[in-house]
Order: structure tokens, then C-alpha cells, then sequence
């Protein structure tokens, strides 16, 4: 009796690739899925930051366990800067590179398959969704750059597209396999009441910061100003903290918007200057690069704008690194002012 086909699944922690996982396994496979973490994930951004009332879970983790499927999570980040810079399949419509993304998951996913002796790598992909990465021609497109040309199966419009090998070869219940193509959801939805799934990530929460246009902004901010070769794991973090201001090519000014954020923040005092209004609650400003005389007042004020002070006609705003301080009397900036500077 030959053995089960093996599928390696990609689970986002979103419904569609849950749905896929028990699809594939409905129609005859041992299943088992990756979760690969870049560090654009805001979920795993509000993990990082320590957010208390967002989304911190693992929504992937979730999922898999109430499907009771396995999940590896892997991390990606570092290899994965490389690929956000300089996509050869360029950018969405922010600065999401889907199809290089998709390629490059896959790709780590077909030398998983490969390392676990799996048959294929199977996506909750659906015909038609997403118009950068999930057209026909597109599709194919990732499977010939990824070397996964029969090999990668996407049961939720399986019967929109040539079977795999695993199906051709009837090792796999290809009936099992759906065609849905397009944006909605319903089938999708009345699925995951069949399965019993409920803690999947909703659709409009927003999985990738790469698709959103303030964090986009910022981001080329920082490359624009040559900080993209030397692009740490920590700096994407920031990026998704704070109101960010820019006050030259070399200097850059990020302030919490929130208790989370201060906190945040208050875990650099020993790299970054950071500043405080003195006698009234207010923010952690972070200023990266150097805290010049000619810049300092300006910086102040734009932090004294922010706190309880900034009805008051002259605050003090304390900046610290390490042992050393700079104080500053300035008042508050104005609305103008700040809109001059800020990204």
C-alpha cells in the first residue's frame, strides 16, 4: 500500500489558508504548514511593542490548533529586507512587493518540502483575488520561479487550474478541491462555519505594513536617506511606533503616540537621545541622528506640542542619553510648524 501524499502548507493565520489546509487534508494528504515571520506581520508588530488591547497572538498558531494541524513558525526577517528593497517584480500600490514576496516564501517552503520528504507546498490562494499576485498568468509566474511547476496546489480554485502532479496522478481526491475565483468571501465564510473555525485573522484587519501608505511613507523616508543598506530588524519595528518628523537628511525625530509607545521607546535611552517634558505628562520623543545645538530647540518644541504643556507660553523638555542631559525652555510648537516637519 503506498504511502499518503505530504503537502507543506503556507498558513498566514488568515481563513483562506486555514480553509486550504483542511481541504487538502479532507481530500487525502498528510498536511503539516509553515508561518514564516518577516517582521512586517502587525500582528507580531504588537507582540514585539507590547500592546495590551491590539491583536498579540499568533494568529497562525491559533488556527492550526483549532484545526489541529501542525505549524512551524520561521523566521524570514533578515533574508527578507533584501527582497522589500529591490523586488524584481516591483511594488502594489504602497510598497508591497507581492509577487517577490510570494516567491520567496514559496521557495523557502519548496526546500522545507524538500528537507521532510513532502510531495507538494499547497497556498490559500484564490483565483482572482488580489490583482498584483492572483491572476492566471501571474501564478504561473511564481510557480516557474520557484521550480514548483506541478508541485503547487491551490484547493480553493484548484478546479480553475491544470492539476498537480499529486492529482494527475489520483494520489490526492481532487473533488475535495473548490472553484472559487474573485474578492468575496461567502463560501469561504460558510466554510469556516463547517469546519468550526473561528479564530482565523479578519481579511480587513490589515496582515502587512508594506500595504499601508503611512508606514509606506516612512519607510521610504529612511531609504531615501541612505539608511536602506544598513536596514536593521529593529528599525522596521520603529517604523510602526509614533508620529515620525523629519528635520534634515540626517536627522529624524520619532514620538509616542501612546503609553505603549513610551515604553517602547524608553527601551533605546542608551542608543538614541530621548526627550521629555518636564513637569507635565507628555511623550518619549527618540531622536535618531545627532542631537545639534541649531536643531535642538526646534525638536523641543515639536515634543512640548505633544504634552500637557502645550497651552503653556514656555516648557522645559529634558533630552538624555546615558548620563549625559540637555535641557531646553521653548514653547510649543505651532500646528504649521509641525506640519512642515512630520512624515
Amino acid at each position: 500500500m503506498s504511502r499518503k501524499p505530504k503537502g507543506i502548507g503556507l498558513l498566514s493565520g488568515g481563513l483562506d489558508s486555514a480553509l486550504a489546509a483542511v481541504l487538502v487534508r479532507d481530500a487525502g494528504a498528510d498536511v503539516s504548514c509553515v508561518h514564516f515571520f518577516t517582521g512586517f506581520c502587525v500582528t507580531g508588530h504588537n507582540s514585539r511593542v507590547g500592546r495590551k488591547n491590539r491583536p498579540i497572538a499568533n494568529s497562525a498558531l491559533q488556527v492550526a490548533a483549532e484545526a489541529g494541524i501542525p505549524v512551524e513558525i520561521i523566521d524570514i526577517a533578515r533574508d527578507y529586507i533584501p527582497v522589500v528593497l529591490k523586488p524584481k517584480f516591483g511594488y502594489g500600490r504602497n510598497m508591497n512587493p507581492c509577487i517577490d514576496c510570494r516567491i520567496f516564501m514559496l521557495a523557502r517552503a519548496k526546500q522545507y518540502m524538500e528537507a521532510v520528504g513532502a510531495d507538494f507546498v499547497f497556498t490559500g490562494e484564490v483565483l482572482g483575488q488580489r490583482p498584483k499576485s492572483q491572476l492566471k498568468r501571474k501564478m504561473r509566474t511564481v510557480e516557474e520561479e520557484t521550480g514548483l511547476a506541478g508541485r503547487l496546489l491551490r484547493p480553493l480554485s484548484a478546479r480553475l487550474m491544470p492539476p498537480t502532479i499529486v492529482e494527475a496522478e489520483g494520489r490526492i481526491d481532487r473533488s475535495k478541491f473548490l472553484d472559487i475565483h474573485g474578492r468575496g468571501r461567502k463560501r469561504q465564510i460558510a466554510l469556516a462555519r463547517k469546519y468550526g473555525l473561528t479564530r482565523y485573522m479578519q481579511p480587513a484587519g490589515g496582515c502587512c505594513f508594506l500595504t499601508d501608505r503611512a508606514y509606506t511613507k516612512k519607510f521610504r523616508d529612511i531609504i531615501r536617506h541612505g539608511n536602506g543598506a544598513g536596514l536593521r530588524l529593529e528599525d522596521i519595528f520603529i517604523l510602526g511606533v509614533g508620529r515620525h518628523f523629519r528635520f534634515s537628511p540626517d536627522l529624524k525625530v520619532v514620538i509616542g503616540r501612546d503609553e505603549t509607545e513610551n515604553n517602547f521607546l524608553l527601551q533605546y535611552s542608551g542608543e538614541y537621545w530621548l526627550g521629555r517634558v518636564n513637569g507635565f505628562t507628555g511623550p518619549t520623543a527618540m531622536v535618531i541622528g545627532d542631537l545639534c545645538g541649531e536643531m535642538l530647540e526646534s525638536i523641543a518644541s515639536v515634543v512640548a506640542r505633544y504634552s500637557d504643556g502645550r497651552g503653556e507660553p514656555v516648557v522645559e523638555v529634558r533630552f538624555s542619553l546615558g548620563d549625559e542631559v540637555r535641557a531646553i525652555h521653548t514653547a510649543p510648537a505651532s500646528d504649521a510648524f509641525i506640519h512642515d516637519y512630520r512624515l
